[in-house]
């Protein structure tokens, strides 16, 4: 019986089949309920009104508090941390030794020596590692993510954490502050009132225009919650459920879910050895058409990812040697794919044919069917040129979209095919049914995909700049 991965990849002979036949399924966003009205309503309001996205649940922070918290973060990031005071926060991307992406995440600043990453559980897992074999003088806490099933037990987490979004978002929060609130500059922290309680900011603009993301213990959870709900309802704001929420990504252009990068090399063998059987990098369900035998083919590096432009090289890293021998402008570079609407209605109406074993289902507003997804994108030649990698439909674009990582040369406008559906009828996840596969046109398109979002975000990897 395996007690950690390495002993576990040892067992299974091929990790590839391993995590493709993962009973895991797709990635849940727990305790949050689906819907409050519906999906496409609540994807509106994003776009037209404002929208009260809960965060609350389906993220882990890692608390990072002592003399070597800072070098710790240095010293296991791509970014530059030679400006980072409290009241701050970066998107935080760690790679291994030989230069691959194990995730990424918002790292906050805010104490002196007080760090707090929140994200997906493959960096938090990475930084405690480092905290404990390194021997940094750092104190780590994890807070993990709520259950994905929690079948009606409580759930508490240390902070709830809220984010009030789109182009009436301001006027939201000056009502909720009781008085008008200084924009700060993107990714600045601060803090605000709200009924009655003394809550931490973070200036963001998830939907392009400038919101916050606010948090505090979470014993004050449904007061804050409720408070900000009733001053929102004279503009439009909506509470946004799950499902809808992981939707927003498709506009605006992160990729939630690359595979973390450490499944094979020496030099990452007592992390494999540290983490357990039951941990996300064990249980991770690989999905899509493309399939290598080679779990390697699966890695990313940050420019990949549109990350490039974080990579620096005025501190030591794990993986600057790596990084530095690499062309970034020679790099895939991601970009949105807009998917044809003629092909995408031969998928659905798929399901309506009792004749026709049919297609993968694409699921609505999230087409994803793994945790880490990746579909084969083709050029006229039937030469894969990049990979698909996060899936779905948005209401506000009235497009089936996904964001995509593709060969340099491939310019925007370019017809491409996307690959969906597994092959050989599916592999063994939970979330596969027997299918065929399907080629769907695809134009490459800017990321974001929303103009608004193009305009207004904050310069860096959700531009047009970047793509």
């Amino acid at each position: 019986m395996a007690s950690n991965l390495q002993q576990l990849l040892d067992q299974s002979g091929n990790v590839v089949d391993l995590l493709r036949n993962s009973q895991l399924g797709a990635y849940i966003y727990p305790v949050v309920p689906a819907e409050f009205t519906n999906w496409r309503r609540e994807q509106r309001a994003w776009r037209e009104t404002a929208v009260l996205f809960d965060q609350s649940h389906h993220m882990f922070n890692l608390f990072l508090r002592g003399p070597d918290a800072l070098r710790l973060v240095s010293e296991t990031g791509v970014n530059s941390v030679a400006s980072f005071p409290v009241d701050r926060a970066k998107q935080f991307v760690p790679t291994t030794p030989a230069g691959h992406v194990i995730g990424d995440g918002i790292l906050f600043h805010e104490e002196e020596d007080a760090y707090v990453f929140v994200g997906r559980a493959p960096v938090a897992n990475w930084l405690q590692f480092q905290a404990e074999t390194g021997g940094y003088d750092v104190e780590v806490i994890k807070d993990e993510r709520s259950p994905s099933r929690p079948y009606g037990k409580a759930v508490s987490r240390r902070y709830w954490r809220l984010q009030i979004q789109g182009p009436r978002a301001w006027e939201v929060i000056e009502k909720v502050n009781g008085g008008p609130l200084e924009q700060l500059r993107f990714f600045h922290m601060s803090w605000m009132q709200v009924a009655g309680e003394r809550v931490r900011t973070l200036r963001h603009g998830m939907a392009g225009a400038p919101g916050l993301e606010l948090w505090g213990p979470y014993d004050s959870y449904e007061k804050v919650r409720n408070a900000i709900l009733e001053a929102g309802a004279e503009f439009g704001l909506e509470p946004c459920g799950s499902r809808a929420y992981a939707s927003n990504t498709l506009e605006s252009g992160w990729i939630p879910s690359p595979l973390p990068a450490i499944y094979t090399g020496e030099a990452l063998r007592p992390y494999r050895e540290w983490l357990g059987v039951d941990s996300y990098e064990a249980t991770n369900s690989l999905a899509g058409s493309f399939v290598s035998a080679d779990i390697e083919d699966y890695y990313l590096n940050p420019w990949e990812l549109g990350y490039g432009s974080f990579v620096k090289f005025d501190h030591d890293f794990i993986g600057r040697e790596a990084l530095e021998r690499v062309d970034g402008a020679a790099q895939r570079k991601k970009v949105t794919l807009a998917w044809n609407a003629e092909d995408v209605a031969r998928i659905f109406a798929s399901m309506l044919d009792p004749d026709d074993e049919g297609y993968q289902v694409f699921d609505v507003p999230i087409a994803n069917y793994g945790s880490s997804n990746y579909d084969a994108v083709v050029d006229a030649d039937d030469t894969v040129v990049g990979l698909s990698m996060f899936s779905g439909y948005s209401a506000n674009e009235k497009r089936a979209l996904s964001l995509a990582t593709v060969d340099a040369g491939v310019p925007l406008g370019t017809e491409l095919r996307v690959i969906w559906g597994e092959p050989g009828g599916g592999s063994r996840k939970p979330t596969v049914q027997p299918h065929r596969q399907i080629e769907v046109r695809a134009v490459v398109s800017p990321v974001p995909y929303s103009v608004t979002a193009r305009r207004e975000y904050h310069g860096g990897w959700r531009t047009a700049a970047g793509v």
